[in-house]
């Protein structure tokens, strides 16, 4: 983990960026007015929805008979972005008298296949707000000209398919390449909100493909095992990181009949605690804690003492393990506990997995509603 990471007062440092949706609107601005007046503006300015005003650097132009294309190469900032150095490039093309600004998906950029998306399946993955950007921007150059804004707008990103797989797009059906994404045009350095915004379109997709059982897990190996566990459809798993609080307060309004919260002994000892975020700079493992769940479990003093004076986790479960002292089973009911206060007022049945780094099944509590 990088020091960036774990320390956020050296975030308000950290260069922002900008979304793959405001690089979309630049080069959508720009292709336009060049369709219009045989020259692209360079750089190219678009506002923001909330005000601001930035100008963006063409990195390649095109100007055909009926069509003009302009590009930019996304800057993330210091955020760690997948499409970071990313060509974003926009084809305008002008349309019939009175149908408005039209999207089509060019390379690199998906499809939406599955229902429970902020767009229907069958429409290119642009999402809305970019789109309102898009015709924002072409609405003003259009002004600008005197011309109607009529316009059909390609977005493609060339390699976009090869760096989709590196993204959630593929179990949320969209398929073929990348979404555009942005609600604000700028990338927050180590934001936790794309994160958080990914586990709720999620749900929203297993919702809408008649799931009722869900499973959010903590990293691929937790995931795997609960996959198993239950024989889940890839759908129905939410690749939730450290980020329950965020799934369990979304579910709290967007109810499915079973969850599953699966994750490793830690992290679980975490949720224990009470902790909603598992991150290591939200809380680390409370070894006292533990050590009186160890007591709970039936361990002796000088065990629970020792469990004290441990330095992991690991540690502390595979000496219980060894001695036949079931804390998994407390770690596990303690973390029901919490869960079950975030989804309060909902019908949910809530299960809990833990496992071990292998995937081995650890302790696991029975579904019970959380009412």
């Amino acid at each position: 983990m990088s020091q960036i990471e774990m320390d956020p007062e050296r975030r308000p440092h950290l260069r922002k960026g900008w979304t793959t949706g405001a690089c979309a609107t630049a080069a959508a601005r720009a292709a336009f007015e060049a369709l219009l007046c045989g020259r692209f503006p360079d750089p190219v300015g678009i506002t923001l929805p909330g005000g601001a005003r930035p100008s963006f650097a063409l990195a390649f132009e095109e100007l055909g008979v009926d069509f003009a294309r302009a590009g930019i190469v996304k800057d993330a900032g210091d955020d760690p972005d997948v499409t970071h150095g990313a060509l974003v490039i926009a084809k305008v093309r002008r349309a019939a008298a009175g149908t408005g600004v039209a999207f089509a998906a060019g390379e690199g950029v998906g499809m939406i296949t599955r229902a429970g998306l902020p767009l229907p399946p069958g429409e290119p993955a642009i999402n809305p707000a970019p789109r309102k950007m898009i015709a924002a921007a072409i609405d003003e150059v259009a002004r600008r000209f005197g011309v109607a804004g009529d316009v059909l707008v390609e977005i493609s990103v060339p390699g976009g398919e090869k760096i989709a797989e590196r993204t959630l797009n593929a179990r949320l059906g969209i398929i073929g390449g990348l979404s555009i994404l942005g609600t604000t045009g700028i990338v927050v350095p180590f934001s936790c909100a794309a994160w958080i915004d990914a586990i709720h379109r999620g749900i929203d997709v297993a919702r809408a493909a008649g799931l009722n059982h869900i499973a959010g897990a903590t990293g691929s190996t937790s995931e795997a095992a609960v996959k198993a566990l239950h024989d889940m459809p890839d759908v129905a798993l939410i690749e939730m990181g450290d980020f329950v609080g965020g799934m369990l307060k979304y579910l709290r309004r967007r109810e499915v009949a079973r969850v599953t919260i699966a994750g490793g002994f830690a992290k679980m000892t975490k949720l224990g605690q009470g902790l909603l975020d598992l991150h290591s700079r939200r809380g680390e493992v409370d070894f006292n804690w533990l050590a009186e769940r160890c007591g709970d479990a039936g361990a002796d003093l000088e065990f629970v003492a020792g469990a004290r004076r441990a330095n992991t986790a690991k540690e502390v479960v595979d000496l219980a393990i060894a001695r036949r002292i079931d804390v998994g089973a407390q770690v596990a009911e303690a973390a029901w506990r919490t869960a079950a206060k975030a989804l309060r007022g909902s019908a949910i049945a809530l299960e809990i997995a833990v496992f071990d780094r292998d995937g081995g099944l650890i302790a696991r509590t029975p579904f019970r509603k959380v009412h």
